[in-house]
């Protein structure tokens, strides 16, 4: 073998171990961005524990909150009782929307279930938190999860009717469905919400172009129109009911806005409905 038949085989082991190593380079740091990026947007600060508590049972009137169970979110680990109830209401404060397929930590809304939505609607939530709290997720492989969980009939609609309270003097809250609205807002609309699954928009209305019902289904805009098991008739409280609530948690309002300045409200009201079809 000659010297340029040997310079020319050593340049060509040099260029492959070179491409190699970049290879590994860039590939490391794909992988390091990605796991970066799914790494730092998942915590959630932990509230105070009688702030959160307190904001947690001003989803439920008055007479339903001294015997209700109380969800608390440890933002390491996920929902535990913070207090046991007995009269079949929980309530807590809901931080991850995983339909949005994003973390937020600006997401703020407490809300009430009877035994019939505890069961049914709230393990939901409880998994999404515990899934979240791992660090393990991204918020994509989140939603995939409940999905296909749904799909199989491991989470199923409620069986019977019920209904949930979100009666808080004020929540924040993303005022439509996924894809087309995606950023949270601060309201003060207290509301019942009927269990209504698979109800669509245009079956909750007279025809195409009247309001109909107030209806909130945002899996629906996932699943499929139709197929979203975990849909609510909105039901707000009146002008004056909500007058009497305002002002039942004036002190309430006012520890939130020192906790979080965006707990300052805004106007509107129509936050649940979704696009009219």
């Amino acid at each position: 073998m000659n010297t340029i038949t040997r310079t020319a085989e050593n340049a060509t082991r040099t260029a492959i171990t070179f491409k190699k190593v970049l290879f590994f380079i860039v590939t490391f740091f794909i992988c390091t961005q990605n796991f970066a990026q799914g790494a730092t947007d998942w915590p959630l600060e932990k509230m105070p524990v009688d702030l959160e508590t307190d904001y947690a049972l001003s989803a439920l009137p008055p007479h339903l909150r001294n015997d209700a169970t109380v969800y608390l979110l440890d933002p390491q680990k996920g929902y535990y009782v913070g207090r046991q109830g007995s009269n079949g209401y929980i309530c807590f404060i809901s931080r991850t929307e995983w339909e949005w397929n994003e973390f937020r930590n600006d997401i703020i809304t407490p809300i009430s279930y009877d035994a019939e939505g505890a069961s049914s609607i709230f393990p939901i939530y409880m998994a999404v938190a515990a899934m979240r709290a791992s660090g393990k997720y991204k918020a994509t492989q989140i939603r995939d999860t409940i999905i296909q969980r749904i799909e199989t009939g491991f989470y199923k609609a409620p069986s019977k009717p019920g209904m949930s309270y979100m009666l808080a003097p004020v929540m924040r809250v993303i005022p439509g469905n996924p894809p087309e609205v995606t950023e949270p807002i601060t309201i003060s609309m207290p509301h019942y919400m009927l269990y209504a699954p698979y109800l669509t928009e245009e079956n909750a209305r007279f025809k195409k172009g009247t309001d109909g019902l107030m209806l909130a289904n945002p899996d629906n805009a996932i699943l499929g129109n139709g197929k979203g098991p975990y849909g609510y008739v909105i039901v707000p409280a009146s002008e004056k009911e909500k007058a009497v609530i305002v002002d039942d948690g004036k002190d309430l309002l006012k520890r939130l806005v020192a906790y979080k300045a965006y707990f300052r409200t805004e106007t509107g009201s129509a936050h649940h409905h979704g696009p009219q079809m």
